[in-house]
């Protein structure tokens, strides 16, 4: 759910009343969505006990989940076009790129990268304005990686699985990168995880870095160089309560499970807040198949 690496520009929507609730409406269902989903599917478990599994109506109010539990998600690039109203509601977007060859080296020269994004919000809605901003025809083709817990959660899984996920795993993300070339093969990846989430908020963006060289290593590993994102903006969207607890058991699960908020005190994302999108050149990492710990901290100093 991040944009490529490319020239610099300013996105401009054309502005209408009617496009800019179609935006509000976009915007807010992927924060609804993500907030509503696990209640649904707590009280659709509960309501099923509760019936003994003897209810059609409890069927049937369980079925959008049991139906979504079953199927996998689904890429949809072609809807990622239509969130172009997005762009007139969050008015301030903007994305400002120092590699200007991008399209010369992912699509005609086969190149892979690690999108090295931070920081991490609960919705990265910066994230998902690059994406109707990117030529047409790369759109959707980015796979982005996210906890096993997001793969795995009915509804939630289908509405963010339409950009493209793949598992944060090693395995995974090592699959990725080596078997594939080009935009499949170049993975947008939330290095500050869930544990970044509870240390920003709107009046102040802090990283969660010195303890993340697992992506650096990664990088020398496979020999695919990292290009450093950030969104700025991206935790200013949405509030979160930061509780010690749930703190805790969002980290362990990897997925936010606590209250959040934004415009009148709902889960309706803000739009008076500047949105940046700022990707930098690669950092210049070698392949070294085994890097040392000295190696890993060399270069996590140079992302750094």
């Amino acid at each position: 759910m991040a944009g490529p690496i490319g020239n610099d520009q300013p996105v401009a929507a054309p502005a209408s009343a009617l496009t800019w609730y179609i935006g509000l409406f976009q915007a807010s269902c992927f924060s609804l969505v993500y907030f509503v989903a696990p209640f649904y599917i707590l009280s659709s478990l509960v309501v099923l006990l509760v019936t003994r599994f003897s209810s059609f109506n409890a069927w049937l109010y369980s079925s959008p989940m049991l139906i979504s539990a079953i199927l996998p998600p689904v890429t949809m690039p072609a809807i990622l076009s239509r969130l172009k109203p997005m762009l007139t509601y969050f008015d301030s977007f903007e994305m400002i790129h120092e590699q200007e060859d991008w399209y010369e080296m992912i699509v005609e020269k086969q190149t892979n990268y690690i999108l090295a994004c931070q920081p991490h919000g609960v919705i990265t809605y910066v994230g998902i304005l690059s994406g109707p901003c990117m030529p047409q025809d790369l759109q959707g083709r980015f796979p982005t990686a996210v906890a096993d817990v997001v793969l795995k959660t009915p509804i939630l899984k289908h509405v963010m699985g339409i950009f493209g996920l793949i598992s944060a795993t090693k395995k995974s993300l090592v699959k990725v990168l080596t078997t594939k070339k080009g935009p499949e093969g170049t993975v947008v990846l939330y290095v500050g995880g869930m544990a970044e989430l509870f240390l920003s908020d709107e009046s102040e963006e802090r990283l969660y870095l010195k303890n993340r060289k697992g992506f650096i290593k990664l990088s020398l590993q496979t020999g695919k160089d990292i290009v450093p994102v950030y969104m700025f903006g991206n935790t200013s969207v949405l509030s979160v309560m930061k509780h010690g607890l749930l703190s805790a058991l969002s980290r362990k699960l990897g997925a936010s499970l606590t209250y959040i908020w934004g415009k009148w005190g709902l889960p309706i994302p803000r739009n008076d807040c500047k949105l940046l999108y700022v990707s930098g050149k690669p950092i210049g990492i070698p392949h070294i198949a085994n890097p040392t710990q000295q190696d890993i901290d060399k270069y996590h100093a140079l992302y750094c």
